[in-house]
């Protein structure tokens, strides 16, 4: 995995027939900005939102849009496009672009291009919220998932036609990140899947991030988890082809594409929402769930006066990951469970994965000068019944990608 993967990559865009078509042109100048290199398709439709000149001049290359062109296709140019490129990005996918897809058709240069590519595929779909939320069109991305085309977005919000909901093309720094996650990846295996599909077919529930317990309306009781290592596991996991619902608490990450997120701010939320969410076949339990509660919670701000400071009573929170992992009924075939510790990192996390009834323990140490809690590495421990294994310090990308692999090798031998 390199630490910058756009720094060299070769990105090949198609530009689609819709109003979106004008973030393209932020896409390609953020790209370029990136250090990628970026050549263009445009469909007929393309040109009636955004000419060809603006393209090239920001991409540095001219643009192609002709499938009959004699200069371009004397070499074959519709292979050549599909072959050169590291990535092939399709930013706006508008509707018809999406069916043309999922039916194979190759009627213009960006639809060859498409079929006559062995490279991966990314999608930002865009269009009206009603064309969006036909069967239509759900049935065309389920297809181009199933052949293992990626998609970002769509955002939520106000469109150009006076309408508001899903459709809008997710922001160009969006679609940046989801072209980074997809170069990480790695090419297509050799089947032709774009993504390992280890985790196909399961539904995995994952908690992330900290619970603030109120106070008051103003203040809570809380912890610096930040969610970086349990939202790297919900994207490995919709990567690896599975269901994931992951339940967040508050955090300032953005939401994994592909996940089922849901956000909550309490530890009682938090349960009701994995209650909610089960049955899975797996559960990873990533989130630092604060211990106590206030057991009175005033409906106003305390107010600090003459007087001492006011006594707070505490009560334990539910114990969510013993719950789940106790269930005698649906009970998910796996259960992962989070250690975080400042002393005695291996002894502290075995008490728990004994205490707790979960499968495997991932133990972190959180002690004064570790940067486990807000950083971006992570240095863990893997405790089941049969042993510790110590992985060296690595990315929480890394970390993440390294669980589910053994998460899903786990499903293999129980489902």
């Amino acid at each position: 995995m390199t630490m910058a993967p756009l720094a060299a990559a070769r990105i090949l865009l198609i530009i689609g027939g819709g109003i979106a078509a004008y973030k393209s042109l932020e896409l390609i100048r953020r790209l370029r900005d990136h250090g990628a290199a970026v050549r263009v398709v445009m469909t007929q439709g393309a040109r009636k939102f955004i000419t060809p000149l603006s393209a090239a001049t920001l991409s540095g290359d001219s643009v192609r849009d002709d499938l009959f062109s004699l200069t371009d296709e004397a070499l074959i140019g519709h292979i050549e496009l599909s072959r050169a490129a590291d990535l092939v990005v399709v930013a706006p996918a508008t509707a018809n672009l999406l069916a043309r897809m999922a039916g194979g058709l190759a009627d213009d240069l960006a639809t060859t291009v498409l079929l006559a590519t062995d490279k991966r595929v990314l999608v930002a779909p865009a269009m009206n919220v009603r064309m969006w939320l036909h069967p239509a069109t759900r049935r065309n991305l389920d297809r181009l998932e199933s052949d293992g085309v990626l998609v970002v977005g769509p955002d939520s919000g106000p469109m150009a036609c006076g309408e508001f909901g899903p459709g809008r093309m997710a922001e160009p720094q969006a679609i940046v990140k989801a072209i980074e996650r997809a170069l990480e990846a790695g090419p297509p295996t050799d089947s032709g899947e774009s993504v390992p599909k280890s985790l196909a077919g399961r539904h995995v529930v994952i908690t992330s991030g900290p619970t603030y317990e109120a106070i008051d309306p103003v203040r809570f009781l809380g912890n610096r988890s930040s969610g970086r290592q349990g939202h790297a596991i919900a994207q490995s996991a919709v990567g690896a082809g599975a269901k994931v619902t992951l339940v967040s608490g508050p955090v300032a990450l953005p939401d994994p594409e592909g996940a089922t997120v849901i956000h909550v701010e309490s530890a009682l939320q938090m349960r009701a929402a994995v209650e909610a969410a089960l049955p899975a076949d797996a559960f990873i339990g990533a989130a630092a769930v604060a211990d106590w509660r206030v057991a009175d919670v005033s409906s106003d701000k305390v107010k600090k006066d003459s007087r001492s400071a006011p006594t707070l009573r505490l009560v334990e929170n539910p114990d969510i990951l013993a719950e789940v992992s106790r269930r005698t009924a649906f009970r998910p075939a796996f259960v992962i469970g989070f250690a975080a510790e400042t002393q005695d990192v291996t002894a502290n996390a075995k008490a728990k994965l004994t205490r707790k009834g979960c499968d495997l323990i991932v133990a972190n140490s959180v002690a004064q000068g570790t940067s486990t809690f807000g950083g971006e590495r992570n240095e863990v421990q893997l405790i089941d019944r049969d042993g510790v294994e110590s992985w060296p310090p690595m990315s929480k990308a890394e970390v993440a990608d390294r669980i589910v692999r053994r998460l899903a090798a786990e499903l293999a031998k129980r489902l």
